[in-house]
């Protein structure tokens, strides 16, 4: 019997910030177990470089990501989509497991600020990947 790998899709308005640092945290903590997309309603031109430095103070690198629009192909593709912020934008599609994440928006916040949202984003993602994997 094959197991379908889970997907996630990560939302949130920009894709710069924290729908970025929910894929990084869940890359790295499921590594290949999980699929991990991330979009975007109204993409930012770049991800936000305090996401950024935030992540890399704990080791995980989203340099290399870039916004994306949101596609109804990719929420489609998903086993559970998680929105941070997007509200009615988002489609959703019938036997999906949906999560809104009421999560503050580190766009225009310093590092201080964003710490903590890395944190609980983190926390978050730990239990979304315990849920996920394990074995029922």
């Amino acid at each position: 019997m094959t197991e379908t790998k889970p997907s996630v899709l990560f939302v949130c308005v920009h894709n710069a910030g924290r729908s970025q640092m929910a894929a990084g945290w869940l890359r790295h903590l499921a590594g290949d177990a999980v699929e991990v997309r991330s979009a975007g309603s109204a993409p930012a031109e770049q991800i936000n470089p305090v996401a950024v430095d935030a992540m890399r103070e704990v080791g995980i690198d989203i340099t290399g990501q870039t916004p994306k629009i949101l596609t109804p192909e990719d929420s489609a593709a998903s086993t559970v989509v998680v929105t941070m912020g997007c509200g009615d934008v988002c489609p959703y599609f019938p036997g999906q497991r949906h999560e809104d994440w009421k999560l503050d928006d580190p766009a225009g916040q310093g590092i201080d600020a964003v710490r903590p949202i890395r944190d609980e984003i983190r926390g978050r993602v730990q239990a979304l990947v315990d849920d996920l994997l394990r074995g029922d």
